[in-house]
């Protein structure tokens, strides 16, 4: 597909696709993109998934250079596992709402008022505060990260408090919350998501454990974005209301084409209704393809910081 963008000289046209291709050959570069990022780009990076996942590829992979189409927190742990690598992000301003919930001079001198609590910290946060944990957790892992720690051992959770509360029922572990939260998994509307399921009575709710208490209630079943995608692949059901960031209904629809699938309405009067995250889709194939043309934005931390933000991650890929 021909597309003219801003890159371009004018009167130029240049196919995103093929020169992607060709500049992630040349740059020797592996593109790895999260579920929530709009179809395009998820249908050319090399790997796509969680959270997890992707700190998982970024580990493993031998690429000199590795873009990471998603926000900010996810590029900066991917040059936490890798400091001699060259990261880049398409979109340097792509932060995220839930990091942004939770400052390191805040969380510092929370952390300083309890000092034997072990620091167990959601990956959605930004590398000064990993580098102030003693364990990294994602939603899909965050239940064993939990059990791993012993029962006598006090914990502070953070920065997300939806999923800390969560994970004080499947665990029966009192934790101290930090009170965060992600604006994409507090904007759903219980009212229209009722309303929805009135008029598609067999579709079955399921839910991010980010989402608040009130729509976890209502969930059928509640996962990370990965179990979500698992269990509706191996799930019955033919109708599905999503309640998490709608971009994962394209590979829920690729994977099951001939299942129907809702994403759970917010409360905004947005064109799809949906949640989504503003953050996720400011990366476009356009600025992928800049991005990787000019080996720009590259996210850079210190080698302190690499060094005590690594610490943790290090024992979550152990977990």
């Amino acid at each position: 597909m021909l597309v003219v963008g801003d890159g371009c000289m004018h009167g130029e046209t240049i196919d995103y696709q093929r020169e992607i291709a060709r500049l992630k050959k040349e740059r020797k570069a592996i593109i790895l993109a999260h579920f929530y990022q709009v179809p395009e780009i998820q249908e050319i990076a090399d790997f796509v998934g969680d959270s997890l996942f992707l700190a998982q590829k970024a580990a493993s992979t031998d690429a000199e250079v590795i873009v990471l189409a998603g926000v900010h927190f996810m590029a900066e742990t991917a040059k936490i596992i890798n400091p001699s690598k060259t990261i880049l992000l398409p979109v340097l301003k792509a932060g995220c709402s839930l990091a942004d919930s939770c400052q390191p001079s805040d969380f510092s001198s929370y952390v300083k008022q309890h000092p034997d609590h072990a620091v167990v910290t959601y990956i959605n946060c930004s590398a000064e505060i990993k580098a102030l944990s003693d364990i990294v957790c994602t939603s899909s892992n965050a239940e064993a990260v939990i059990n791993s720690i012993p029962l006598d051992q006090p914990i502070i959770f953070a920065p997300d408090e939806n999923l800390g509360k969560y994970l004080e029922k499947v665990t029966g572990r009192k934790m101290l919350l930090w009170s965060g939260s992600c604006m994409v998994h507090e904007d759903f509307s219980l009212e229209k998501l009722l309303a929805l399921h009135r008029s598609h009575p067999q579709a079955k709710v399921i839910a991010h454990p980010e989402s608040e208490q009130h729509i976890l209630k209502i969930a059928t079943f509640i996962g990370s974005t990965k179990k979500l995608l698992d269990f509706v692949q191996s799930d019955d059901s033919k109708e599905y209301i999503v309640a998490t960031e709608a971009g994962i209904l394209h590979m829920m629809n690729a994977l099951v084409p001939q299942k129907l699938f809702l994403p759970a309405p917010s409360y905004e009067e947005n064109t799809c209704a949906c949640s989504e995250c503003e953050y996720m889709k400011m990366n476009t194939l356009e600025k992928l393809y800049l991005c990787l043309r000019d080996q720009q934005p590259r996210i850079e931390l210190s080698d302190q910081l690499i060094r005590q933000a690594g610490i943790p991650i290090e024992r979550m890929l152990e977990i």
